[in-house]
């Protein structure tokens, strides 16, 4: 069957097949209408039912036809219909009347789940008909277009990304608006999860990654040279700063080469552990509050409420310990995790330091020799390397169990990104949230040079539609992984959202 075949192609489940065969119903049934002389729009409505509409009909569709492509219709679908899914369709319906709804499968469609289905919705006397195609229905189309089947089949991931830049310019805030509801309404059902990054620790003055390796550089070759009274910790930052700026080495393998230099023996040293503790709270600017605006708001986020704790877990791939004494703050039950064999009581919140756990004061905590410290290339190769690390379990049983809020991430960690992947295959479209900043034109196309600004792209009409363009790439992209982006401008706009998130639970 020449649907099969396509399928085939593009994969078993998760968000990908799930765009790939959208992408190929979406490109058929606009050629295949079209044909006619009839009109055929694509629509991308966030979190609205409808990914097609033919205004006219088609074939044995008479009149107005809305059109909801899924890659798998499973039981809970038609379970959730009445409470969830009617209710999208019936406002669309108020707004864009229609005759018919086409809802089609890439999988087949029980015929026990179709019979109980058609019970329903005579009871509940529709205004509008509802109709189910499987692929036995879409390879019908499929065959009466074969040569377009195999221009479309051939290229799909062109075929997506160009439908995705070729739209009309979106306002993105307002879309933004929408993935927020899309948030609250996770938020409020309780099976949530947070994940925490280094923008995070940021917001409270604690360094950068680039900032604590040349810290830690300058402690290595001070205690090398330290006979040397010609060479100041500014020098040596001089001629780091210089060296990074040729050779650009990876900030992992610098890792490496500080943890080898400050360790006096193999294995997770003392002395590397100090110095890393050490200069990552010494660093902390105090121009920053610790309690920032973002810490305090993600504790908000943990308060329990009277219907119960909605977030169930905190992962953070940061060191220090700014998010616990925020929670102590808040009377916060918790509990942190960094090693394998921590448990928690059920009224306690688990917060997992994935890559490791240098709080400030070592003597308030037990174990901590032993937790896996994600610094240098060893440390992130065994994590890497090992499936069952307890650690990739951890994020793995976050990403499937429950909606996930990523803050203070890049999203680029290669780690992150294929345990998204791994987890996806089991979900259809995307149910996790991730706060990525949005290039504003003129960031783009102008630099500070001391008190002046330097135009660097003369163009900026070109720049502002090749801005739109890449922020639109990284949206599909991320879809693919599960994740919606909520883009920001500014970092002050990210607690305001995560108000508004969790302020309507009381």
């Amino acid at each position: 069957m020449i649907v099969d075949d396509v399928i085939d192609k593009i994969g078993e489940g998760g968000p990908k097949s799930y765009y790939y065969f959208e992408t190929f119903v979406r490109h058929l049934l606009k050629g295949h209408i079209e044909k006619d002389n009839k009109k055929f729009s694509f629509s991308n409505k966030l979190g609205r039912v409808g990914d097609a509409f033919a205004p006219d009909g088609f074939d044995d569709f008479d009149g107005p036809t809305l059109i909801e492509i899924v890659f798998n219709l499973p039981r809970v679908w038609f379970r959730n219909f009445k409470e969830v899914i009617l209710p999208l369709i019936q406002n669309e319906y108020s707004k864009n009347k229609f005759n018919n709804v086409l809802i089609i499968s890439a999988k087949p469609i029980p015929k026990i789940l179709l019979s109980n289905f058609r019970k329903g919705a005579e009871r509940n006397q529709l205004p509008f008909k509802v109709v189910f195609w499987g692929p036995a229905d879409l390879n019908s189309v499929a065959a009466k277009n074969r040569k377009l089947v195999n221009q479309i089949s051939g290229n799909l991931f062109s075929l997506r990304l160009s439908s995705a830049i070729s739209n009309p310019v979106k306002d993105w805030k307002k879309e933004r608006e929408e993935i927020i509801d899309n948030l609250k309404f996770c938020y409020k059902k309780g099976q949530f999860s947070l994940f925490l990054g280094a923008g995070v620790s940021s917001s409270a003055g604690m360094p950068n990654w680039s900032t604590l390796l040349n810290s830690l550089f300058v402690t290595y070759l001070t205690q090398e040279f330290d006979g040397d009274t010609a060479m100041g910790d500014k020098d040596i930052g001089d001629l780091v700063d210089r060296l990074n700026s040729i050779d650009e080495p990876s900030a992992l393998m610098a890792a490496r080469y500080l943890r080898k230099g400050l360790s006096k023996s193999d294995g997770e040293a003392k002395e590397f552990i100090e110095a890393v503790t050490k200069n990552l709270y010494k660093l902390r600017s105090v121009n920053f509050p610790v309690d920032s605006a973002l810490l305090k708001s993600i504790a908000s986020m943990c308060l329990p409420r009277r219907t119960g704790a909605k977030v169930k877990s905190v992962v953070t791939y940061n060191f220090d310990d700014l998010l616990e004494r925020q929670l102590i703050k808040n009377s916060i039950l918790h509990r942190c995790i960094y090693t394998n064999n921590e448990n928690y009581d059920p009224d306690e919140l688990p917060v997992y330091h994935v890559h490791g756990f240098l709080p400030e004061d070592r003597k308030s905590y037990d174990d901590l020799d032993n937790s896996t410290l994600v610094f240098s290339e060893e440390g992130y190769h065994q994590i890497y390397s090992e499936s069952y690390h307890w650690s990739n379990l951890v994020q793995l049983n976050s990403f499937r169990e429950s909606n996930c809020l990523m803050i203070g991430l890049s999203m680029t960690d290669p780690n992150l990104r294929r345990l998204l992947d791994i987890s996806s295959k089991n979900i259809e479209r995307s149910k996790h949230f991730a706060f990525i900043k949005r290039l504003s034109s003129s960031e783009f196309c102008y630099v500070n040079i001391g008190e002046n600004e330097s135009k660097v792209i003369k163009n900026t009409k070109s720049a502002e539609r090749f801005l739109q363009r890449h922020h639109t790439l990284n949206e599909e992209l991320m879809k693919e992984l599960g994740v919606k982006i909520i883009w920001y401008e500014t970092y002050n706009e990210i607690p305001e959202i995560i108000k508004t998130v969790s302020k309507h639970e009381a």
